[in-house]
């Protein structure tokens, strides 16, 4: 498979129709050597970042390793999904793992969004050999975190360097939305349980989502 998106212009964009997203490791081993973000935050953003994949309709991939000593996939996350069982790996990479990769090609999506657990390693593995063979990879950096803050910088800077652009959990989903105005794309139940892990930045949106739904003459008091 192969791609020839720009890295600039409107088409370096995402868009739900061409977006897959693959949420990788994100169970209870791995969170104990999580050191270069706080936990509760990493839950949250990877929470609203399933959530808004779920509204948008993008297919989502979960994937777990060696659950039995590592843990299943915290229950926040697997309750996006409840019917979904995740991919249980031994592969450290997962793009090593067919039946992983063979779940993202089925989708016939071109950009790959990762995030996970440890970022040095269960997202820049998967993410470089990906990049390799012609997929537009999107690592998502809050949702993502390493073994210290060194170990998720420098996975970071090594994924830029193989093509990976990184970006954070409400730039996706702002790309995915591009207007605020549009309700075709994901209902008002949904787009707001995404919203709910956006801090003061969701609350002040879901007042301007209710403004904008909010007829010409009853805000004028008429």
């Amino acid at each position: 498979m192969s791609t020839s998106s720009p890295k600039a212009g409107l088409e370096a964009l995402l868009t739900p129709e061409e977006s897959v997203l693959v949420l990788i490791d994100h169970q209870p081993y791995q969170f104990a050597n999580l050191h270069s973000h706080e936990p509760m935050m990493v839950t949250n953003n990877v929470v609203g970042l399933a959530k808004a994949a779920k509204g948008y309709g993008v297919p989502t991939i979960l994937t777990t390793v060696v659950e039995d000593r590592g843990g299943l996939l915290i229950q926040p996350l697997q309750d996006v999904f409840p019917d979904q069982k995740p991919i249980n790996r031994t592969f450290i990479n997962t793009w090593q793992d067919q039946v992983v990769v063979d779940a993202v090609k089925a989708t016939g999506r071109k950009k790959l969004i990762i995030a996970g657990l440890w970022t040095e390693i269960c997202v820049a593995m998967p993410a470089i050999q990906a990049a390799g063979e012609g997929f537009d990879v999107y690592a998502v950096t809050d949702a993502s975190g390493g073994v210290s803050a060194e170990a998720h910088d420098m996975a970071v800077q090594r994924m830029i360097q193989a093509g990976v652009v990184p970006i954070t959990w409400l730039a996706v989903m702002g790309e995915w939305q591009r207007d605020w105005a549009r309700t075709d794309r994901i209902t008002p139940e949904d787009q707001l349980s995404a919203l709910e892990h956006a801090g003061a930045t969701g609350i002040a949106t879901i007042w301007e989502q209710q403004l904008l739904n909010t007829p010409v003459a009853e805000r004028s008091g008429a």
